[in-house]
């Protein structure tokens, strides 16, 4: 599983800041190796997490587990925080994605209140505030699970399509790297190319194609920012068969070249 911004340690971030570095660090497709709770407190957007496009208000709390792809909008007018628990975790979570959408007062304060417990926890030095900070983050987990079940009706059905577009983008995560195109990923699958992309345009307005690219791009740009690896080296790791294809693909899709792009990160 791809080491995708992810840590050991428990992070709290203001959401707008998770694209401060460009927004293709939130709207592309991508999947973190550790859970992630998302919290929206204030405009809206679209959410994709394993294939399914939803949209999300204000008030509205996503679940992400480990591996699973997921994207979401972050316009100038969303805030709220993002909770990433770490690869560490031993707090319980979901097993499956969540969307919550928390209409009750008293449970938005609920969360918000526990949000700022643990972040004052997280940067006190006062004694035995890591075990405080694990406690509410224990807490947090429980409110988790609570309003999962008060949701249960709201959770989107998991249809043959939905279930589908989720193992695509399982085994999309899995072998992006390997050079397969549309049509590999469907045979594996067991279905045509044609269905693929029919459930994945059904699911979140994608085609098949659109979301492997999606995927690819992510890795390329990250690559390109984060590290000195060079460009013939992350066109080999991406399953490119050359520099010079890469180098036009990442032109045509972004405007600009990977080391102009890597220039400017």
């Amino acid at each position: 599983m791809p080491e995708l911004a992810s840590s050991s340690q428990l992070r709290l971030v203001a959401i707008p800041r998770l694209a401060a570095g460009g927004r293709w660090r939130v709207e592309a497709m991508r999947a973190l190796s550790e859970p992630c709770f998302l919290w929206f407190t204030k405009g809206q957007g679209r959410v994709t997490v394993a294939g399914v496009t939803r949209g999300y208000t204000a008030n509205n709390g996503i679940f992400i587990p480990p591996g699973v792809m997921h994207g979401f909008e972050v316009g100038p007018q969303v805030f709220g925080t993002a909770v990433f628990f770490g690869r560490d975790s031993d707090v319980t979570l979901p097993s499956q994605p969540l969307h919550l959408r928390i209409r009750e007062v008293h449970a938005q304060q609920e969360l918000n209140l526990l949000l700022d417990s643990i972040l004052r926890e997280m940067t006190s030095d006062t004694p035995a505030h890591d075990r405080a900070t694990r406690h509410y983050l224990g807490l947090m987990g429980v409110w988790i699970e609570r309003q999962a079940r008060k949701a249960e009706a709201d959770q989107p059905r998991p249809d043959a399509t939905r279930r589908l577009v989720a193992r695509y983008t399982s085994l999309l995560e899995r072998d992006f790297r390997s050079g397969h195109g549309v049509a590999e990923f469907a045979a594996a699958l067991g279905v045509t190319p044609t269905h693929l992309t029919r459930c994945c345009k059904s699911a979140c307005g994608r085609p098949a194609s659109a979301l492997l690219q999606d995927r690819r791009l992510f890795e390329a740009r990250r690559l390109l920012s984060e590290t000195k690896a060079p460009v013939r080296q992350i066109a080999s790791d991406l399953g490119f068969t050359s520099a010079a294809y890469f180098t036009r693909a990442f032109q045509h899709l972004t405007g600009t070249s990977p080391t102009a792009f890597r220039r400017a990160s």
